[in-house]
């Protein structure tokens, strides 16, 4: 597993930069500086854009290697994904393919399960680039958001991450089915990109780059932008109409490339052509290894070569010569077991061709770097070659052409004529096959207009200095600011004051100790300093880090904070939370281990920010310390919520055998241990030593039941400690229970009452079943068990955290608490798939049982 280059290591150099392409002309390109900028110092979503041949492809690569952000690439495609060095959207994503309706959720999206890795993976995204962005349609793009906002920031378009999407809406269209659209069209204005809803949500920036490094002939540059602008008239008809030559036929010194329309007209000629030769043919069988689909084989399987036959390159030659490059035309001279060698015109050396390997990457995250990494799960290795003499216009995307000839014969789609002749160098490289008319220059006028407002609205360096502002400024406030402890430290209170019955009352006084002083000492402070920080920005105008005076008070603050977070986190973590109920014990240790987390986080965010702020120095510590804490937490905290508790007892050896003896007699019932005796009950029998059934029936936690189930063994445990210990006075025998006298009197037998099936249904769950194990055995849905369970989450009788993790109850609460006029149909249209009715009844339950609690 290797990191991904450079992107995701916290070291960048500076943002300004000298540009270069094909390592050869150095220059200085300040659309592309103002790109980088945005990208490296600012949180907008970022559109750039540019004619053919600006470099698009190039900053791409420079981004991957000098980014300090962690970023993934995707595209649309197999073959778009595997030249960008990515991965496909639907697989990153793992999104169906088909239509994404807003506000629905597809029954195939609904099987979608990610895996912790995947999961993990995404929170630790900055960065997303979108490669070939004119392809990808809106709904794909809204299904991206959704999944981001899933895992990442629900309340943020994307969840909050950052996009850099690459292309040219001016070439290749999304590809829109007539029925999907049917399906699209009363959501979506135009199935581009840009009328994602997520996306209008996020005002992003569009950068044209202009230089354009393919062409260099000023006249020809012209013309192109007149295709590719829909600015066509009569003299730049004729002009291109001048190359038409029908009958031209190339030669062997200046080898001409075909670039149709039809991907069937380019194996007829390249078939039809290499039949003419008359040397033996050779095939070369590909080598695929592993998981490498054949959608996104970026070569042929079965490659067929003949001496004499025209080829192209279909890969930059990585070697420190450079001797070929990508769309690179030669010829054929030698075929051996091994190498083939291909001669070009321009070129005085053969170059002798050897197999090259693509891979096909995922990304995973290195558990040991923190680092978002690049995976290779397959290979496809082959000679870098294909057949030449014809091509389509579509596969020519991204390749240059010394010369051309183009079949404009058949009706080209939005941007085709234009992609086409923007493959060649020059003009005087081009030949047209037949004559270009009017109608095969086509512009699509959604993109015109699209083109023309971003082109108003470009951004200039007034800008950008605004939102590298925003961006520190933003980043300052989450700092130092505590909402998610706050929000931590309510939902632990309620688990404790919720499961009461289940959880030992020591730790919940210590916890209310903890947390007045978390109030008084931290969280106090914290409100007061987060108006100090808004009246310093208020006050200037500049960038955060550049400000001295704010850096100065910054440092104060953030000694003062790890001052204090230090000395909070040892009497946090002394804190025992001790229960046998698995549901409680999970809900518990979730709460313990985010506020936990939280403070661990702000911990190491606070020493980075002692020699002064920094983004970089900040977003560092921030991700790599939450990854830390996630990989280590669970072992070492499982005793804490376990098996705590001998300490508080004056006999913990007792207790301790106590324990061990419920504990054997749990597992051999293979039930819950708290179903036996509670943590609680058995605490209190080795405080208060029972001499005899009624003492041992007084404890909280026994009754008639266990006591005459299990008291012959608790009290003989408790007696044989007491003759061990010496304690003359717990030396009594065991005393019997008196038996009740028989009833005499003749009556009819009681018929038995009828169950309560929300209670049987409550026994099954707190018995360890799920909601659905509990559905299937009672022949009911899921939907009437959750009816019934949210009964006693009303009356405070179940623990809603038994059946709802904390965060999405406070993404419930907050909702229902803002519309309180809404129905459950309502709310649901709102949450989308991830809530279902049940969800929305227990939450609604909660609340319920919390305003009676209040009043």
């Amino acid at each position: 597993m290797a990191p991904l280059n450079k992107s995701i290591i916290f070291a960048l150099t500076e943002p300004r930069f000298v540009y270069t392409h094909d390592m050869t002309n150095l220059q200085s390109n300040p659309q592309l500086e103002l790109a980088y900028d945005y990208v490296s110092q600012t949180s907008k979503n970022i559109f750039l854009t540019g004619k053919a041949g600006t470099g698009k492809t190039t900053f791409l690569n420079r981004i991957k290697n000098d980014g300090f952000k962690s970023m993934a690439v995707v595209a649309p495609t197999g073959v778009a994904a595997i030249n960008a060095g990515g991965m496909t959207i639907h697989s990153l994503f793992q999104l169906p393919f088909g239509p994404y309706i807003p506000g629905t959720t597809t029954e195939a999206s609904r099987q979608r399960k990610f895996t912790r890795e995947k999961i993990r993976l995404i929170q630790r995204l900055d960065l997303l680039v979108i490669d070939e962005i004119s392809m990808v349609r809106a709904d794909l793009l809204d299904g991206i958001d959704e999944v981001l906002r899933r895992y990442k920031d629900r309340f943020k378009p994307f969840g909050g991450l950052q996009l850099l999407m690459i292309g040219d809406l001016h070439q290749l269209p999304p590809v829109v089915k007539d029925a999907d659209w049917d399906l699209l069209r009363e959501h979506y204005e135009t199935p581009f990109f840009f009328s994602s809803h997520a996306l209008r949500q996020t005002q992003p920036v569009t950068i044209e780059l202009k230089h354009i490094y393919r062409q260099s002939d000023m006249h020809f540059i012209e013309l192109l932008n007149k295709v590719r602008d829909n600015r066509m008239d009569a003299e730049v008809l004729a002009m291109l109409n001048s190359r038409y030559q029908p009958d031209f036929e190339p030669t062997e010194a200046e080898p001409y490339i075909i670039l149709s329309s039809h991907n069937a007209s380019a194996q007829a000629i390249n078939q039809g052509k290499l039949a003419e030769l008359s040397s033996r043919l050779e095939r070369f069988k590909a080598e695929v290894k592993g998981d490498f689909p054949e959608h996104a084989y970026p070569a042929e399987l079965s490659l067929e070569l003949k001496v004499g036959a025209q080829v192209m390159f279909i890969k930059n030659d990585i070697s420190p010569e450079k001797r070929y490059y990508n769309g690179k035309i030669g010829q054929v001279t030698s075929i051996g077991t091994e190498r083939i060698r291909v001669r070009c015109p321009q070129d005085a050396d053969e170059i002798v061709v050897t197999v090259s390997e693509w891979s096909n990457l995922k990304f995973t995250l290195n558990e040991h770097t923190k680092e978002v990494a690049e995976e290779v799960i397959g290979t496809f290795t082959q000679y870098p070659l294909k057949l030449a003499w014809a091509i389509t216009i579509h596969k020519s995307q991204g390749l240059t052409f010394e010369r051309a000839i183009i079949d404009a014969q058949a009706a080209f789609a939005h941007g085709q004529v234009y992609v086409a002749l923007s493959r060649c160098k020059s003009f005087e490289g081009i030949v047209l096959r037949s004559k270009i008319a009017y109608t095969s220059i086509k512009t699509d006028a959604t993109v015109r207009n699209f083109s023309e407002e971003a082109e108003q609205q470009a951004p200039n360096e007034d800008q950008l200095r605004q939102s590298k502002i925003e961006f520190q400024q933003n980043h300052i406030r989450e700092l130092f600011g505590f909402r998610s402890l706050k929000r931590y430290l309510e939902f632990m209170n309620r688990t404790w004051l919720e499961n009461e019955s289940s959880l030992l009352a020591g730790g919940y006084q210590a916890f209310q100790l903890w947390s007045q002083d978390v109030g008084d000492e931290l969280l106090t402070v914290a409100d007061k300093f987060g108006g100090q920080l808004q009246r310093y920005f208020q006050e200037s105008s500049g960038l955060p880090e550049e400000n001295e005076a704010l850096q100065e008070r910054l440092k104060k603050g953030a000694n003062w904070f790890l001052a204090r977070i230090e000395a909070l986190l040892p009497a946090f973590r002394a804190i025992e939370v001790v229960t046998d109920n698995k549901a409680v014990r999970k809900a518990a240790q979730e709460g313990m281990e985010r506020i936990e987390r939280e403070l661990v986080v702000k911990l190491a965010c606070f020493k980075a920010a002692e020699p002064g702020f920094s983004i970089r120095g900040y977003l560092h510590a921030k991700t790599n310390t939450e990854l830390d804490f996630r990989s280590a937490a669970a072992p070492d905290q499982a005793t804490q919520f376990a098996n705590s508790g001998s300490r508080k007892t004056a006999h913990p050896e007792l207790y301790a055998r106590l324990k061990k003896w419920r504990d054997d007699e749990a597992a051999n019932r293979e039930i819950e241990m708290f179903m036996i005796i509670s943590t609680r009950t058995l605490m209190d029998i080795a405080e208060s030593l029972p001499r005899h059934l009624k003492e041992l029936k007084a404890i909280k936690g026994l009754g008639v039941t266990k006591s005459k189930r299990y008291g012959e063994d608790l009290l003989q445990m408790v007696r044989q400690y007491c003759l061990e210990q010496g304690l003359q006075n717990h030396q009594t025998l065991l005393l019997p229970e008196p038996e009740p006298e028989p009833d005499t009197k003749r009556s009819k037998p009681a018929k038995p009452p009828k169950p309560d099936t929300r209670k049987v249904s409550l026994d099954l769950f707190l018995s360890g079943k799920t909601i659905g194990d509990i559905a299937a055995e009672r022949a009911l849905t899921t939907a009437t068990i959750e009816g019934h369970l949210a009964q006693f989450v009303a009356r405070g009788e179940l623990p809603i955290y038994q059946l709802m993790d904390p965060d999405k109850l406070a993404i419930l609460e907050r909702l229902i608490l803002d519309n309180p006029t809404l129905n459950k149909g309502e709310l649901k249209a709102q949450l989308g798939d991830d809530f279902s009715y049940g969800d929305i009844s227990l939450a609604m339950s909660h609340l319920e049982w919390t305003a009676k609690g209040e009043a």
